[in-house]
C-alpha cells in the first residue's frame, strides 16, 4: 500500500467521560466507536475493534501469550489485592529493612489515598498499615484524585534518625514533579517539606522516578530520571502527519503502518486530553516505533528538523548530593546513565542503588512498562556517580508467568543475603491502573556481576 492508502481521517468528539470516533481511511467507509471512558479499559477495546476493522496494532496486552520458556527462580509476594483502598496493586515497590522489621511503599497512580504502605515480620507476608498521604492529605502543590492526579514511585530511606521519602507527583500545573516527605517513624504520620524539590514542567516531560541513596558515612543523594520519553510519541505522531511518505521508510508491516497513520490522524486530538489519556491514545503506536526503534532513530536522524524528536528518545538518570535537611542540593547534576542499549528502547527509568562488595550497582528498568520487553537492567561503578558499566542484557524479563518485571528495590533478607523486590504483571494484562504484583528473587554478587539464586 502507499502512504496515502494508509492515511486515516479521525473525527473525535467528547461526550461527557466518553468519546465518539468517527475514522475514515483513504477511499473507504467511515466507522464509528464509542469509548465509553478514558481508562486503558476502555482504549483497549477500542484500539482491538480498530484492530479488526483496519488492521492496526493490537494494545500489546492483546497479542497474545510469550512462547515458552524457563522459569527464573522468582517468588511472588503479593498477588493480589490487600486493601479495599489499594486500587491497582503494588507498582515500583520500595522494601526497606528496619528495626522495626520490613517496610513497602508502592505507587497509587491516581488513587485518592497515596502511596500504600506495608509492614512484614520477614519480608514474606505483607500486612497494610495505612497510605503516606491519605485521602485529603496530599501536599497542597499536589494535583490529587480520581483521573486527576498521578501519585509515582515512592521511596524510603533512613538519614540519621529521620525517614525521608521521595516521591513523584503531578503539580497543579499537571506537571511531573519530586517531593520529599520526612516522618519520625517509616510508616508515619509523613509531613512533606511544602514544595517540589524539583519542579518539573510541561515543556521538559517533567522528573520522575526519585531515589535517595544514603553511603557508608551518611551522606544523601538523589537519583531521578527526566521524563523526556513522554514528549516523543505525539511529536512524531505529528511529524508523520505533515510527512505521511516517511510511514513506509519506517515501519516495514503493514499493521504498524496502519498504526501509526492512525496515530498521525488522531494527534491532534490526543494533544488537547489529559495527560495520561494521551498516552493511552498512542500506546500501540509506542510500541510499533519500539518495534523498529534503531531503524526509527537512524531515519530521524537523517531529517535535521526531527532533532527535538529524537532529542525526547533519550532519557537521562541524574544524581545530586541532598543537603543535609535533604531540602536542597549541593553541588551540580550528573548524568549517570541513559538509554544506549538495544533491549532498553526509549527510556531508563527507576534506579536503586545498593553497595555490594565495595562497588555501586545501579538497578533500573528499561523500555515501556506497558511492553513484555520491559526488563530490569544492571550496572556497576567505582563511585556512585559513574562511570557505570552495563549488563548487557537484562537481568530480569518477561516470563509466560509474568509479565514486565521493572522498578526493583533492594533489601537484605532475613539471613543477610541481599533480595531484589519488584513488581510484575499477570499475563494478558497491563498499563496504567493494571494491578501489579509483588515479587522477589535473592541475588549474588562478585566483584564483576550479579546473578539470581
Amino acid at each position: 500500500m502507499t502512504p496515502n492508502e494508509l492515511y486515516f481521517r479521525v473525527e473525535a468528539e467528547a461526550d461527557g467521560e466518553a468519546t465518539r470516533f468517527a475514522v475514515t481511511p483513504a477511499g473507504g467507509s467511515t466507522r464509528r466507536y464509542y469509548v465509553a471512558g478514558g481508562e486503558p479499559p476502555h482504549y483497549a477495546d477500542f484500539f482491538a475493534e480498530l484492530a479488526r476493522d483496519f488492521g492496526t496494532r493490537l494494545p500489546l496486552e492483546l497479542e497474545g501469550p510469550l512462547p515458552d520458556g524457563p522459569e527464573p527462580p522468582w517468588r511472588p509476594l503479593i498477588t493480589d489485592n490487600l486493601h479495599p483502598h489499594i486500587l491497582c496493586g503494588y507498582g515500583d515497590p520500595a522494601v526497606l529493612r528496619t528495626d522495626d522489621g520490613y517496610v513497602l511503599v508502592a505507587t497509587s497512580n491516581d488513587a485518592p489515598n497515596a502511596f500504600p504502605l506495608l509492614r512484614s515480620d520477614d519480608a514474606e507476608g505483607w500486612e497494610p498499615v495505612g497510605f503516606v498521604f491519605p485521602e485529603g492529605r496530599t501536599p497542597a502543590w499536589t494535583a490529587a484524585g480520581l483521573k486527576v492526579g498521578d501519585f509515582w514511585a515512592p521511596e524510603m530511606a533512613r538519614v540519621g534518625d529521620e525517614y525521608w521519602l521521595a516521591y513523584t507527583a503531578r503539580n497543579t500545573e499537571r506537571a511531573l514533579s519530586i517531593g520529599l516527605a520526612k516522618s519520625r517513624h517509616p510508616t508515619g504520620p509523613w509531613r512533606d517539606i511544602g514544595r517540589p524539590l524539583i519542579e518539573g514542567s510541561l515543556a521538559d516531560g517533567g522528573v520522575i522516578d526519585s531515589h535517595i541513596f544514603v553511603d557508608a558515612d551518611g551522606t544523601a543523594t538523589l537519583l531521578w530520571k527526566r521524563d523526556t520519553n513522554s514528549l516523543w510519541p505525539r511529536p512524531l505522531a505529528g511529524y508523520l502527519r505533515e510527512r505521511p511518505h516517511l510511514v513506509d521508510a519506517l515501519f516495514e508491516t503493514e499493521a504498524d503502518r496502519r498504526t501509526a497513520a492512525f496515530a498521525a490522524a488522531v494527534q491532534p486530538w490526543a494533544n488537547g486530553r489529559r495527560p495520561m489519556e494521551r498516552f493511552f491514545l498512542m500506546q500501540p503506536f509506542i510500541g510499533s516505533v519500539l518495534g523498529a526503534w534503531q531503524k526509527v532513530r537512524g531515519a530521524l536522524a537523517a531529517e535535521p528538523d526531527a532533532a527535538p524528536i529524537l532529542a525526547a528518545m533519550r532519557t537521562p538518570i541524574l544524581a545530586r548530593r541532598l543537603s543535609p535537611d535533604g531540602t536542597s542540593f549541593v553541588g551540580e547534576a550528573v548524568e549517570v546513565l541513559a538509554n544506549d542499549l538495544d533491549w532498553e528502547g526509549h527510556l531508563v527509568e527507576g534506579p536503586w542503588v545498593t553497595r555490594q562488595r565495595g562497588r555501586y550497582w545501579l538497578f533500573y528498568a528499561g523500555n515501556d512498562f506497558t511492553n513484555p520487553a520491559y526488563g530490569i537492567g544492571v550496572a556497576v561503578a567505582d563511585d556512585l556517580f559513574g562511570p557505570y558499566t552495563k549488563r548487557a542484557e537484562p537481568l530480569l524479563r518477561s516470563t509466560p508467568s509474568w509479565l514486565a518485571p521493572g522498578h526493583a528495590s533492594v533489601a537484605p533478607g532475613p539471613d543477610g543475603t541481599p533480595q531484589l523486590f519488584f513488581h510484575a504483571f499477570h499475563p494478558g494484562t497491563g498499563g496504567y491502573n493494571a494491578f501489579r504484583a509483588l515479587l522477589t528473587v535473592r541475588l549474588r554478587f562478585s566483584e564483576d556481576g550479579v546473578e539470581l539464586h
